[in-house]
């Protein structure tokens, strides 16, 4: 997944290694509109503004991206595609063990809640865009959350996890990794990989995880 100069974004991955987070290869365009919405909200934010600090004039933007929530929109696309990507890289490194796909697969979320803080607090502001726009972002977060539902079933099927409820679980599983970057701060008393080890844990008491003796 590559970004182009445009905002499009082509499949290419936009990185080597899932757990390796290099700075976004974002255009300036996103990269000031991120730290706007970050510093202002949505709504606090213009146009103008976001043109002001990339140094060019708004209708120039306005050739890039048609508005402010269209601009918005490619950051949160942006945001799911990569989180897709490395969740995917992580089960697929893990071969076919279903707990070792698991793990992966918790890890690289929690890794993206911690590196990513930025792109994953504008969740907060997705209530502002279009309902089309809505749509295309919960088809992109529902891919994940099959992902896991799959795993967590596979794990169940094989007497690896004792979870009784799989869709229910995952959703609670979810939500409290999603919920990471309220507190965590980069640079804090734990690294993202600190963080990742405790929630890996967490994650396999969450299914009921049994291990084998």
């Amino acid at each position: 997944m590559t970004l182009r100069e445009d905002g499009m974004i082509t499949t290419e991955p936009m990185f080597a290694d899932w757990r390796t987070f290099e700075a976004l290869p974002l255009t300036p365009i996103l990269e000031q509109a991120l730290e706007l919405f970050n510093e202002n909200g949505y709504h606090g934010t213009t146009v103008r503004q976001i043109a002001r600090r990339v140094g060019v004039t708004v209708p120039a933007l306005y050739y890039h991206h048609e508005s402010k929530e269209a601009v918005l929109v490619a950051l949160f696309e942006l945001q799911m595609r990569e989180l897709n990507d490395r969740a995917e890289a992580a089960a697929r490194e893990a071969g076919d063990h279903v707990v070792a796909q698991f793990s992966n697969v918790v890890e690289a979320i929690v890794l993206y809640m911690t590196n990513r803080g930025r792109h994953v607090c504008l969740d907060t502001e997705l209530r502002h865009v279009s309902v089309d726009s809505r749509s295309r972002y919960a088809a992109t977060r529902k891919r994940l959350e099959l992902m896991v539902i799959d795993l967590v079933s596979e794990g169940v099927a094989v007497g690896a996890f004792s979870a009784t409820n799989v869709a229910e679980t995952v959703r609670a599983l979810l939500g409290m990794l999603q919920s990471i970057p309220r507190w965590y701060q980069l640079g804090g008393a734990l690294t993202p990989e600190q963080v990742a080890e405790r929630y890996v844990d967490i994650a396999l008491h969450t299914v009921g995880y049994r291990p084998a003796h």
